[in-house]
């Protein structure tokens, strides 16, 4: 899930994305502050509701994903830093509206970030199915329609980076933080394994 899945802190940032931040923050790919006071709609985070409903129907949440396990299992992603991983990249792709980012530069970005994700079908593992999906042309999309778009992009990257823990587990990727604490799985460039 591209979600804080379990958020203890009622201010500032969890360990996790202090951790993160460190690792990634050279790339771009630092992680933004995830606490009670920012996440809590009428007095629920989305993600730790989202946990028990999925505990419920025997999904576990782990801080780990073992490579080759078969299980039902949950575990909080962050696509940035993943991308820096398993795409080679030195900084992240600038695909989302920012300010002072031009529509020209999120285009690029887009382009670049779609070659990317459509490469992963000669990956190992591979992603298939998702070639035309990922293929469309963003410069027509606009406001809300391109906004639905990038979320669906970017889950197509999340259910990647779950099939390739699944495939890898900790040879490739790491876990920032705690259960406890909160923490995000990602794969992870060769330098960050040791």
């Amino acid at each position: 899930m591209d979600a804080p899945l379990r958020v203890p802190n009622e201010r500032g940032r969890r360990p996790a994305e202090a951790a993160i931040s460190r690792a990634f923050g050279v790339y771009q790919a630092g992680a933004h502050p995830a606490n009670r006071q920012r996440l809590t709609f009428e007095g629920i985070v989305r993600g730790e509701a989202l946990v028990a409903m999925l505990e419920e129907r025997g999904f576990v949440h782990k801080p780990t994903v073992a490579a080759g396990e078969p299980v039902r299992q949950v575990v909080e992603v962050f696509p940035h830093p993943a991308m820096i991983a398993l795409f080679g990249l030195q900084r992240t792709l600038k695909y989302k509206a920012r300010p002072n980012r031009t529509v020209a530069e999120r285009l690029a970005a887009w382009r670049e970030y779609q070659v990317h994700v459509r490469a992963l079908a000669d990956a190992d593992p591979p992603l298939r199915g998702h070639e035309e999906f990922v293929a469309r042309d963003v410069a027509a999309l606009r406001g809300k329609r391109l906004k639905d778009y990038e979320d669906q992009v970017d889950a197509v990257m999340c259910a990647y980076i779950a099939l390739y823990a699944f495939r890898w587990g900790a040879a490739r990727c790491r876990t920032f933080g705690t259960l406890e604490e909160g923490c995000i799985f990602t794969p992870v460039p060769e330098d960050l394994l040791t």
